[in-house]
């Protein structure tokens, strides 16, 4: 028997759930529903969605998995994935076990990314990257932060040399500046130097988009409104 599983309506009890896990899965060496008690409500729908689709819910059926561990797991299994690349809670959480998912099911290597030393976002950016068919070594390093790895990926895309912002002394506003510098073919080398921030690089590429004399207010000591004040006057001669 099938039932409607809606998270909002779906209304569990400890007895009705102990029955369908006898009634499902008989081998209590692996699963024991005598020990329903041990799964908060997320968790029992997992196990109940898993039995109804008909996948071996005695790989996720432990308490140590949280609910969010158990969907991702679920989800693999009712993939053909193998899921025992990530379904692993001690090393996991729910959302590093989706991006490996995910990977599997895209058929990319997984192994490059699939270890503790990144975060779910920054294994996101080294997926998305790996499908795109781009050499994520360039920035598939955990002193990346995920945004930074996002800058990266996006000027690879794009076909622009990156290798002038891959650099951690960067953060992701000031790889973006250089970035859009690159898109608009102008010598990011003027202002891609960790002393400018962010808003500093934005005013020197606006100047040299504008083909003024950027030596007038590249210093990093003017902040980036004298920049900008002197861009204009200088813009408007």
């Amino acid at each position: 028997m099938l039932y409607n599983l809606d998270l909002e309506s779906e209304k569990f009890t400890m007895k009705r759930f102990q029955a369908d896990m006898m009634r499902y899965y008989i081998d209590t060496s692996i699963f024991d529903p005598n020990n329903y008690r041990d799964y908060d409500r997320n968790q029992r729908l997992e196990i109940r969605k898993g039995l109804e689709s008909g996948v071996d819910v005695g790989i996720y059926a432990n308490p140590v998995y949280n609910g969010q561990q158990m969907w991702q797991i679920r989800l693999g299994l009712e993939a053909g994935l193998d899921v025992s690349v990530y379904a692993d809670p001690s090393c996991y959480n729910y959302w590093q076990m989706e991006q490996i998912r995910l990977g599997l099911k895209s058929g990319v290597d997984v192994d490059i990314y699939a270890h503790q030393g990144y975060d779910g976002r920054q294994m996101e950016q080294i997926r998305e990257g790996l499908e795109s068919g781009l050499d994520v070594s360039i920035y598939a390093d955990p002193q990346y932060y995920y945004y930074q790895m996002r800058m990266i990926r996006l000027g690879l895309e794009d076909g622009l040399d990156v290798s002038i912002y891959a650099d951690p002394a960067y953060d992701w506003e000031q790889m973006w500046q250089i970035m859009e510098g690159l898109k608009s073919g102008v010598d990011v080398s003027v202002y891609a130097d960790p002393a400018y921030d962010s808003y500093q690089m934005e005013q020197i590429r606006l100047g040299l988009e504008s083909g003024v004399d950027v030596n007038e207010y590249s210093d990093p000591a003017y902040d980036d409104y004298q920049m900008k004040q002197i861009r204009l006057d200088l813009e408007s001669e």
